[in-house]
């Protein structure tokens, strides 16, 4: 296997891409701004609420299911349903 095929292998490992919209923190809504591959892989989110950017594991992150700034408890049982 050549070296570019063995790259391409490895970044489809990632589950966030640039610009995928999150969730950290419990309820928080953030954006990737960059991806760091490493033992764990890694993403720098910009949240809006600290206005911050700050680096989060894969393991806290969750893609983004609903569609509003702040998560009432509906939605937190929403976004937790549609990932698990």
């Amino acid at each position: 296997m050549n070296a570019f095929i063995a790259e391409e292998l490895t970044l489809n490992n990632m589950k966030l891409t640039f610009g995928d919209i999150v969730v950290v923190d419990g309820n928080n809504i953030g954006v990737v701004v960059k991806c760091w591959q490493g033992q764990e892989n890694t993403y720098d989110i910009y949240v809006r609420m600290d206005n911050a950017i700050s680096c989060y594991p894969e393991s806290e992150v969750q893609r983004y299911m609903v569609r509003h700034k702040y998560l009432d408890e509906e939605e937190l049982e929403y976004q937790h349903n549609a990932i698990n």
